[in-house]
């Protein structure tokens, strides 16, 4: 058995043993949801680090398994990872884990919330791991139902009833156009198998029409973009993650929620290349929303859960516009974004959950001077926000600027407007959000807060953290990994390549860079050494 149904399967296993344990059986329940995100943390954490040594099999995967189930359809449990969904089931893990750790704010209902914590964890990593079409928009619905229920019950604020209906409405909308897309890519396809790999190698050998392209690619762009809060189909994500518990925040902000990307990274690229390319220059427009448009947005927000939101939203922007760049070093670094924005939105929110606990309101005017109180979580809190401008040492330093490599050859004028946005709007909005909340003089009424003093209190912070620090410092560890899988996706995706005869990197002809290997490597060293 897979080591990959493991890591899925025991959040799965302890939810449902969690509905045979009593409600009032606190320390159970608790000490199950934690034991089971841990084992599946250490394992992905196994599985990253055995990963080069793996066996391969035909199609490039490790780790894998495939059991058939309703063969006359092609349908079948089957999972295994290569380099485009290794960092990602690795992250998942860690976030799972991390937000089980956080989730002692929940003091009511304990019993239900870390079932549906450990129902929404377990489908994520499958969704991830699954290389069958219809196993992975199952498991990625499994994740998403608890996310409405967490939101409608133990959200907090004044909206959290209008936030549960707006992302539930969103989001079930983004799903359903998906669902169009993945089925008309089925019937088109005739391969009758829903497969990815097969369908992958069957498509290279046997292209989809342009009309049944054109059709599918907005389809899978603009279903996979709901869920991913593309530009301008992003209101529901401020709102949601400032009306939800800090767990489902933590868990859906920062994994969940690039399904959607490695959706359109993993199917929609390669299996519609030339409707791809007609829409990139369209998404990488778009992304300028994301980066601009919502980065004045959070300049306005007063309160800070809604502005670590819109800033979430943001960083979707410098992932699509590496996608929309459809060259290998920035696919690549839309990868190590994914992964590093997952570690990043997970820690914020956790921060921002605790600040919260403790004082019953995330308004900053009505904080100010925590770092002289919460010196841990101030810290910690001011460091998350280093991150997310972009400093040298983390790991979102890395893919965004492999991303702004990969496009500036491709859309220059994007790209400056897209570092503006970076450097200027990104930066003002978070050291102005730090500023008010840690410094200047601490109000009376918050003399007697309680800082994270325990090292069990610390952990899931510190975990996050060291997250950032290790991809930031040692990027090759996750680089190495993505490249090789991206190529074969970069090449599909321009020339319509089989994967399974790729033996050099593509062009994309009229606007792409070209990269190698080798320089692909050296560029992201280079941007990980400029420190």
């Amino acid at each position: 058995m897979s080591i990959l149904t493991y890591i899925a399967g025991w959040p799965l296993v302890a939810a449902l043993a969690l509905v045979f344990v009593p409600r009032n059986y606190r320390v159970i329940i608790r000490g199950i949801a934690l034991l089971a995100t841990l084992i599946s943390a250490v394992l992905a954490v196994k599985m990253f680090v055995q990963y080069p040594g793996a066996a391969v099999d035909a199609d490039g995967f490790r780790f894998v398994q495939q059991v058939p189930w309703v063969e006359s359809l092609g349908i079948s449990y089957h999972v295994g990872v290569d380099g485009l969904n290794v960092g990602l089931i690795l992250m998942g893990a860690i976030v799972a884990f991390a937000a089980a750790c956080c989730s002692w704010e929940i003091k009511e209902r304990e019993k239900e919330f870390y079932i549906l914590l450990l129902v929404m964890s377990g489908g994520i990593l499958g969704a991830f791991a699954s290389l069958d079409l219809f196993m992975f928009y199952f498991l990625h619905e499994l994740a998403l139902v608890p996310t409405f229920i967490m939101i409608g019950v133990w959200g907090r604020g004044e909206r959290k009833n209008y936030a549960t209906f707006q992302i539930t409405l969103y989001l079930s909308l983004g799903a359903l156009i998906a669902l169009i897309g993945l089925i008309a890519l089925y019937v088109q396809a005739g391969a009758n198998t829903f497969d990815i790999p097969r369908l992958t190698q069957y498509i290279a050998a046997h292209p989809l029409s342009a009309h049944a392209q054109n059709f599918i690619f907005p389809l899978l762009l603009f279903g996979f973009g709901i869920l991913v809060s593309l530009w301008p189909f992003h209101s529901w994500a401020p709102l949601g993650y400032g009306s939800a518990p800090s767990p489902t925040s933590m868990l859906h902000a920062g994994v969940l929620k690039k399904f959607g990307l490695y959706g359109l990274i993993r199917i929609a690229l390669p299996l519609a290349p030339q409707a791809a390319q007609s829409w990139m220059h369209v998404l990488a427009w778009l992304c300028l929303g994301n980066i601009l448009y919502i980065g004045w947005v959070a300049m306005r927000q007063k309160d800070l859960n809604l502005l670590i939101g819109n800033s979430s939203v943001a960083h979707m922007g410098f992932i699509f516009l590496g996608i929309a760049s459809l060259n290998l070093i920035g696919v690549t670094g839309a990868e190590f974004i994914m992964v590093a924005h997952g570690f990043l939105a997970a820690l914020t929110f956790a921060l921002s959950g605790y600040i919260y606990q403790k004082t019953g309101t995330l308004q900053m005017s009505e904080l100010g001077g925590l770092c002289r109180q919460l010196r841990f979580i101030g810290t910690a809190l001011l460091m998350a926000a280093m991150a997310g401008c972009g400093l040298p040492g983390f790991a979102n330093f890395v893919g965004e600027v492999t991303v702004f490599f990969g496009s500036w050859t491709v859309f220059p004028l994007v790209t400056g407007l897209a570092l503006w946005g970076a450097l200027v709007i990104g930066a003002v909005y978070m050291t102005r959000a730090m500023r008010t909340v840690l410094h200047g003089p601490l109000p009376d009424k918050w003399a007697g807060l309680a800082d994270a003093t325990s090292l069990w209190r610390k952990f899931p912070y510190a975990l996050l953290l060291a997250s950032l620090f290790v991809f930031g410092f040692f990027p090759r560890l996750l680089t190495e990994k993505i490249t090789p899988d991206a190529e074969k996706i970069v090449a599909m995706a321009t020339t319509g390549t089989n994967v399974s005869a790729l033996a050099a990197p593509q062009s994309r002809g009229r606007e792409s860079a070209h990269y190698s290997f080798a320089e692909n490597q050296s560029l992201l060293t280079s941007a990980a050494t400029k420190q």
